[in-house]
């Protein structure tokens, strides 16, 4: 079991089905609104949370502004990154994890598993990509 502090968009269904996962699996969450988060007053924060992934692995690829081509994560620093996803934190790859000292973006099952453990079986499923444009439904940003 561990304490997990979950940075998430209030009413996205991924981020429901990883909750649950990781409930599932016996951890204990304590969840945060990712979008209201004071990311100006803990940027270096923010930052921990990419590790040595490339910044365009930072940003959420179905955020709008990416979607419509009005910001190229591929050409920026991570100067420029940080202060864009402070801005409008969709921008954001979500969940941030974070338990003990170790952060983490984004839900890979095989990385949380190694980490802190998941049910098995849990590493063959998707937990990222959306599914609502599956079911024609469309999230608010």
């Amino acid at each position: 079991m561990a304490l997990i502090n979950f940075y998430e968009k209030p009413g996205c269904l991924n981020n429901v089905r990883q909750k649950q996962l990781l409930a599932g699996a016996e951890h204990v969450l304590i969840v945060h609104d990712l979008l209201r988060q004071p990311w100006a007053y803990e940027p270096t924060k923010l930052r921990s949370f990419f590790l040595n992934r490339p910044i365009s692995d930072w940003f959420n690829p179905s955020a709008p502004k990416i979607k419509q081509g009005l910001l190229n994560p591929n050409a920026m620093t991570e100067l420029e990154a940080i202060s864009a996803m402070i801005d409008d934190p969709i921008l954001i790859r979500r969940p941030l994890l974070e338990s003990g000292n170790i952060r983490m973006a984004g839900f890979d099952p095989v990385l949380i598993d190694a980490w802190i453990g998941l049910k098995p079986g849990s590493a063959e499923h998707d937990w990222e990509t959306c599914n609502r444009i599956e079911i024609g439904a469309r999230c608010k940003p």
